[in-house]
């Protein structure tokens, strides 16, 4: 057993109040290989989150998904970054999400180890684990009309692994996103990027595309940010996350900015370039609602779908909404290069009716029989399986005939 440091006490209303995010310091001396942490608290109406910084930044997070993690040179929990534990004063991060009228109480345990044989790293990526194996069919993929040198890819732009509250590996989930026919896929952990160094094998194995992206996750509302743009920190103000995104050569997008208790709040003095508009949040695709939102806060911002997929089980299937890119290579800098132009539209599912723009043209696939429909209301009635009708400014949509929304573009 190494050296145990314990922190207890209890945590109140008026401690969140003053500060959400606390630090209990760990010493970690010279020759430390591995460090090991335990939460343990009464979660009757609390919820506390769990990361770690060493001395030199940023070590990891796994929020309410994990009461324990452990950290060595070689392996980490998910959620958490391996490598040396540089000697110095570590911090042990607790966030007071959720407290009851009478506090709760909590113990933290951390124990130092100078040899690591003993400390099992559960769930780490180069565990002993077999691989999963590669589908062994994938979905044709759909022949769509694209400018010279570009194609239409399909994809989703929101979903979790095991490195934040996700149920399924990397690889689990890259295939499948083959499984769905899905050309990329963004892996958006929360508050994390322990997840990153896993998607370039990960996509070369499987033939997606894994687009890095991190989950910015808050109290008062979610982001994505796209690209590899190093850790984001979630205790900044969302003005420093859009810097940071900028500065990294990625993208921010607002999340789901209509969803209950975790509804976008926060005021910004700039927008960022991404709305998501289609998640599985828009309970009734009749509703107007995401829409309204999206052009009071900035109608020049693009927006994109993603499913926020967990877990089998979870509210919708890998892949729905299905947002299509015309980029011009199966690259995540490629993605994100149309992503940025706005070559983007949506359709409810990767098979379903399909609403382009082409060569000044609305092109609708797969649509014979709805309504096409622009800001301000009904259009036009769509008839045959590809229809070229005359291109018009602003965002339009595909509805059924009840007024459901099955497909919309810029």
């Amino acid at each position: 057993m190494g050296k145990l440091t314990v922190h207890n006490g209890t945590w109140t209303l008026e401690d969140r109040f003053a500060a959400l995010w606390r630090y209990l310091p760990v010493e970690v001396p010279p020759g430390t290989r591995g460090l090991r942490v335990e939460l343990d608290y009464d979660r009757a109406g609390a919820v506390l989150d769990l990361g770690c910084l060493g001395p030199d930044g940023f070590r990891g997070w796994s929020g309410g998904a994990r009461d324990s993690y452990v950290i060595t040179a070689d392996a980490a929990t998910p959620g958490y970054l391996p490598g040396e534990l540089e000697p110095g004063v570590w911090q042990v991060i607790l966030g007071l999400h959720m407290l009851p009228g009478e506090g709760t109480r909590y113990r933290v345990t951390a124990e130092v180890f100078s040899d690591t044989g003993s400390v099992p790293v559960v769930g780490a990526p180069n565990s002993a684990v077999p691989e999963f194996p590669v589908p062994a069919d994938r979905p044709p993929r759909r022949d769509l009309p694209a400018a010279p040198g570009r194609r239409w890819l399909a994809g989703d732009l929101h979903s979790h692994t095991l490195h934040s509250d996700g149920g399924m590996t990397v690889p689990e989930l890259a295939a499948l996103a083959v499984e769905r026919g899905l050309d990329y896929l963004a892996v958006t952990d929360h508050n994390t990027v322990s997840h990153h160094p896993e998607l370039p094998a990960a996509s070369a194995r499987y033939g997606v595309t894994l687009v890095p992206g991190q989950e910015v996750t808050t109290a008062y509302g979610h982001a994505n940010v796209f690209g590899d743009t190093g850790w984001i920190d979630f205790r900044e103000p969302p003005d420093s996350w859009l810097d940071a995104a900028e500065a990294g050569g990625g993208l921010m997008s607002i999340n789901h900015p209509i969803a209950g208790p975790v509804s976008w709040m926060h005021p910004m003095r700039r927008r960022p370039p991404l709305v998501e508009v289609w998640h599985w949040s828009w309970l009734d695709l009749s509703w107007t609602t995401p829409l309204a939102w999206w052009q009071a806060w900035d109608p020049a911002a693009i927006p994109v779908g993603g499913s926020d997929w967990h877990r089998p089980g979870s509210d919708v299937p890998l892949g729905t909404p299905t947002t299509w890119v015309e980029a011009e290579a199966a690259e995540p800098a490629a993605i994100l290069a149309a992503l940025r132009a706005g070559r983007v539209t949506m359709s409810a599912g990767r098979d379903g009716p399909m609403l382009l723009r082409h060569e000044g043209e609305f092109v609708a696939v797969g649509a014979d029989g709805l309504v096409l429909a622009g800001p301000g209301g009904g259009y036009r009635r769509v008839r045959g399986d590809v229809a070229r009708l005359p291109g018009v400014s602003g965002y339009h949509r595909l509805l059924s005939p009840a007024g459901s929304t099955v497909a919309m573009t810029p």
